[in-house]
């Protein structure tokens, strides 16, 4: 089988160690709760920055928050390791810049996910992933971002949210753990 994968909140958690990262760079304590309650994407209004502030703090802490140490969610390395030691294809779908794409599946390879790279797709917007899902005839596909997921309800592709605060307005099937796809796959 073909599967796909988006890789930020999907296979990591970024947000979340963005948000230890901004309590850290602005000497800041905010619970971990107000971070869980979000409903975007964005966690700036957690630290009362405003979209231009927040922009702007992200876009400085970008190649920590990307290349450093931030976490795969747990299950996730193993569970795509095991798909593809089962002979399924692995494809990774993400809408980050072009321009991380190198460094974005180095940053993978190092932290042990199994990546080819012309099952590598980087620098779309996020309403083009649909195109490269079709191209691909994937089996399933799993991100979390609300404004792809919406795009793919209409697709023969089997579509899994990975479970967000802000996401679960979506009537989508979703994950909560990685260790789930093994039950989801044996039905």
């Amino acid at each position: 089988m073909k599967f796909g994968f988006d890789i930020d909140d999907t296979l990591i958690n970024l947000r979340e160690f963005a948000f230890h990262l901004y309590n850290e760079k602005l000497n800041t304590n905010i619970e971990l709760t107000k971070f869980r309650a979000l409903k975007t994407l964005e966690i700036h209004e957690a630290f009362g920055l405003d979209k231009e502030a927040g922009g702007k703090m992200w876009n400085s802490l970008a190649d920590e928050v990307y290349y450093s140490s931030c976490p795969a969610f747990e299950g996730a390395v193993e569970t795509l390791q095991e798909l593809e030691r089962d002979g399924h294809e692995i494809y990774y779908i993400t809408a980050r810049k072009a321009e991380h794409g190198e460094r974005t599946k180095k940053w993978l390879i190092e932290n042990g996910f199994p990546v080819k790279d012309d099952h590598f797709y980087c620098g779309m917007k996020d309403h083009e992933k649909i195109d490269t899902i079709r191209k691909l005839d994937l089996d399933y596909y799993f991100d979390d971002k609300p404004a792809v997921l919406e795009t793919l309800l209409d697709i023969p592709t089997k579509v899994y949210a990975m479970d967000n605060s802000y996401n679960r307005e979506l009537d989508i099937p979703r994950l909560t753990s990685w260790y789930e796809l093994k039950e989801i796959l044996s039905k």
